[in-house]
């Protein structure tokens, strides 16, 4: 399925925030169907190559995928990091600064955006990648969202992202609503054993709707510009993904 990529500059409560389109194209004989979307979010570097392409290859597979600057507030428009000491100096310092509630308002505002376009469907999925993998487990919380996948999720079990009382993401378990998958690697050392072992015991407890998948990998494993990426992985992962989102929108 051949795919159009293009930018849209919207609104949001802490200043605009560019999103970023990858849907079927309309030279596709179906083009006039309306499809599905799916949230999807980045790594701390923002847009980057490997992001792009993991964007249309979920694109075309007949979503429309939207990819956030995440940092907006915090970047010039249109900024990318750089898979370096600098970039990932700049990420970390951004991911520490940003309060999760923003996020809600980010994915509000993309969210209202979507209901506006003609060629969506009404449903709503979400994915990411490392901080990704949170701030999608972060839109699960929105009603629309009806599966989420999230990739190594950093940052649940603990407080490096900035919340106010009660706002920090494992004490919001209750408003997820949608289906859930979780993915890991076992090599992984941002999230450590023990610490997964937690948050499996906590979606228990919350009687989430939910899927939970380890993997001998690394972090990182989806980025196909690392040392790290393992195509065999990223190949199951995608097709795990898919297979959720097939069954829920």
């Amino acid at each position: 399925m051949l795919v159009q990529s293009h930018f849209v500059d919207i609104p949001t409560p802490t200043g605009v925030m560019r999103i970023y389109v990858h849907r079927p194209s309309e030279n596709n004989s179906n083009h006039s169907k309306k499809i599905p979307a799916v949230l999807f979010y980045s790594e701390i570097f923002q847009q980057t190559g490997p992001i792009a392409r993991a964007a249309c290859y979920l694109a075309g597979q007949g979503y429309a995928v939207i990819v956030p600057e995440v940092f907006h507030e915090l970047n010039p428009i249109g900024t990318v990091l750089g898979y370096d000491d600098v970039g990932r100096q700049k990420g970390n310092a951004d991911k520490a600064t940003k309060d999760v509630q923003s996020y809600d308002t980010d994915n509000r505002a993309t969210i209202d955006w979507l209901k506006t376009q003609a060629w969506f469907n009404g449903n709503l999925g979400a994915m990411g990648f490392c901080i990704g993998g949170h701030l999608a487990f972060r839109a699960a919380l929105q009603p629309e969202v009806l599966a989420t996948a999230c990739f190594y999720a950093t940052d649940l079990h603990n407080q490096t992202m900035p919340n106010k009382p009660n706002q920090h993401s494992i004490d919001r378990l209750a408003d997820i609503k949608g289906e859930l998958m979780m993915l890991w690697g076992k090599q992984d050392p941002y999230i450590p054993v023990n610490e997964r072992l937690k948050l499996y015991q906590k979606f228990t407890e919350a009687n989430l709707n939910f899927t939970w998948h380890e993997f001998n990998g690394q972090h990182a494993f989806m980025r196909d510009e690392d040392p790290r990426y393992d195509s065999e992985l990223a190949a199951i992962g995608y097709q795990l993904a898919l297979q959720m989102f097939n069954r829920n929108l």
